[in-house]
């Protein structure tokens, strides 16, 4: 094996290790804290612990390789990790069958009372049977059948008409219509539910949602890593991919696909219904989310102005970019406000009941990129900021995202450290709510300063070379023997999030010529602003000192105002007001933001 140290990358968990060259992709999953499947204890025998190589080099492929995995899975760079030596920097996707526990989702959200108007809606319809003095065609016996029932003539697409005829016969010749302005996008079994399916496609995670339009009952919902972790952990790296690579584009927009794909076929076996059932979609996302969605170029998202190729609200047939819900199934994507304040911040504020609002609000869902909105006295500000990646784990020496093993509380107490894991598990690293803790807990010691930089005496301050460094859990005790700690660099990547968030929140306080304490209410959403504490958050600086009680963790609320796009048509209408009234800041292009975001950096003095 050779000394020299290679960066492995482990995605979707975003877990980062060097280690020698010649060690194999299980034993560096292992040190690293990932558990991946190895039924065979890694002989190889198994072909259980699959992972996807997206860059660097590897060692040949064994014949244990070739004997288990196809020939299409070699070709799209699929290894068994207990057989690949890793020979230098490389980056891995580790699809979720090969993990043996998941990442923790943030699916919940606030429901509020709804009155249902969904677009698509059902028709029960009893045809004629065909016989030797009656030879009308299927298509003209329905049309007839209906003739009356529908304020105006019924229109079939292509696809649903290759279904008519097969499905009048195996059904007796009673059928239920779904039916989308006038319409017939499914042909299904007598008093068959229609569903809706609800997606909020973040940079890191989807949350998808199962709904029945009738009732507006959300069946069932899941979540899952967004594939596209693997070709760049945030927007602009996979706006890049997708520019620099022929067909990048196309490959990001299958992967995704396949993913949604196979959260339908899952939540409809949980909810015992067929797939085309699924007579709806509504998906959501930021503005290079949707446009990688729908096949739009990006280019143009990567440098100023940052202008989106579509801004209004789109709707298509489904199968136009893959997804197999019923034949004439539709997909509705509200409309995007900016390059960088996409349609999922305008399902948030559906989804947090904002519209309107008389209070004064600053609402915000914290990611690699953070959308804010101010409302006060009838207007409404938006901005978004470059946060990066630093609270989902990115660029944190021992970070991670939410997964068993990962740090989510901690709390120093003079000599004492007290850290508190997801499942209750050996501490493998840190995810943001933990770094997050870290960091204000430093700063209520007395041992970080204003500037970031880690001083004074604690028996888990030591010097390391150059760096000073914290230990949080010392090897013998933790998941992956050897010491978690965090040093000066890892600060310094929280004091670059928190202070791009913090100054944009200031940016427009001051357009709007208030200051904080005129907020009514301080509205956080999102999986990370679910789970981080309040008191840290505002301890290192990221929100205003505000009375606790003005504060609001809606959860996934982009995934909330999907689920009510989904169902009612005046909700879309409403989505299209907002776009239409809200005042986008464009960060880059205000004068005082420079000086405004170097404020925002340090930390506030203990």
């Amino acid at each position: 094996m050779s000394d020299e140290a290679c960066e492995i990358i482990l995605q979707p968990i975003g877990r980062r290790i060097e280690l020698p060259a010649g060690v194999t992709i299980l034993d560096a999953a292992r040190q690293a804290g990932v558990e991946l499947v190895a039924l065979c204890g890694g002989e190889g025998v198994c072909g259980a612990c699959r992972v996807r190589l997206m860059q660097g080099p590897l060692s040949p492929h064994t014949l244990t390789e070739t004997d288990n995995l196809s020939d299409e899975d070699l070709a799209h760079g699929y290894r068994l990790a207990c057989q690949a030596q890793v020979l230098g920097p490389v980056r891995l996707d580790i699809p979720p069958e090969s993990l043996t526990t998941p990442q923790r989702l943030q699916l919940e959200g606030q429901d509020a009372s709804l009155e249902l108007a969904p677009v698509v809606t059902p028709l029960e319809v009893e045809v004629p049977q065909p016989s030797l003095d009656d030879l009308r065609s299927d298509l003209t016996r329905l049309t007839e059948a209906v003739a009356g029932l529908t304020p105006g003539a019924l229109t079939f697409s292509r696809c649903v008409l290759a279904d008519l005829s097969v499905k009048l016969r195996a059904h007796n010749w009673r059928v239920r219509l779904a039916i989308r302005q006038n319409e017939v996008v499914a042909v299904l079994p007598p008093h068959s539910p229609l569903y809706g399916l609800a997606v909020d496609v973040g940079s890191t995670k989807l949350a998808a949602y199962l709904v029945n339009l009738e009732t507006g009952h959300t069946a069932a919902k899941l979540g899952a890593m967004n594939p596209q972790i693997a070709y760049g952990e945030d927007v602009i790296s996979r706006i890049t991919y997708a520019n620099e690579h022929a067909s990048g584009g196309s490959t990001l927009q299958a992967r995704l696909v396949e993913t949604l794909n196979q959260l339908a076929a899952d939540l409809c076996a949980q909810s015992n219904i067929e797939i085309d059932q699924i007579v709806e979609a509504v998906v959501v996302g930021n503005t290079a989310m949707h446009h990688l969605f729908t096949g739009l170029p990006v280019r143009q998202l990567g440098v100023a102005p940052y202008v989106p190729a579509v801004s209004e609200a789109m709707q298509f047939p489904a199968r136009e970019v893959g997804l197999k819900f019923a034949a004439g199934a539709c997909v509705y994507l509200p409309p995007n406000i900016a390059g960088y304040v996409g349609a999922d911040h305008v399902a948030m504020l559906l989804g947090a009941s904002l519209i309107e609002t008389p209070q004064t609000v600053i609402a915000l869902d914290i990611g690699t990129n953070t959308e804010i909105s101010l409302f006060h006295q009838g207007r409404h500000w938006s901005c978004s900021c470059a946060s990066g990646p630093a609270f989902e784990g990115a660029h944190i020496q021992f970070g991670m995202r939410a997964a068993p093993g990962a740090i989510e509380r901690v709390r120093i107490d003079d000599s004492e450290v007290q850290v508190y894991t997801i499942g209750e598990q050996p501490a493998v690293g840190l995810c943001g709510s933990g770094i997050l803790d870290v960091v204000a807990e430093l700063l209520r010691a007395r041992l970080l300063d204003a500037r970031g930089v880690l001083k004074g005496s604690h028996p888990r301050l030591r010097p390391n070379g150059s760096k000073t460094e914290f230990v949080l859990v010392r090897g013998e005790q933790s998941g992956v023997d050897r010491d978690v700690k965090v040093n000066r660099s890892d600060i310094n990547e929280i004091q670059l999030a928190k202070g791009a968030i913090r100054a944009g929140i200031e940016t427009l306080l001051a357009v709007a010529g208030i200051d904080d304490q005129v907020i009514d209410r301080f509205v956080v959403a999102g999986a990370f602003g679910t789970y981080l504490d309040l008191e840290s958050a505002i301890r290192i600086g990221l929100f205003p000192d505000l009375p606790r009680d003005r504060f609001q963790q809606v959860g996934n609320a982009a995934g909330s105002g999907a689920r009510r796009l989904l169902v009612s048509s005046r909700e879309r209408q409403v989505a299209d007001e907002i776009v239409k009234q809200v005042e986008y800041i464009e960060l880059a292009g205000h004068l005082a933001f420079t000086s405004v975001y170097m404020n925002a950096l340090a930390f506030p003095s203990a």
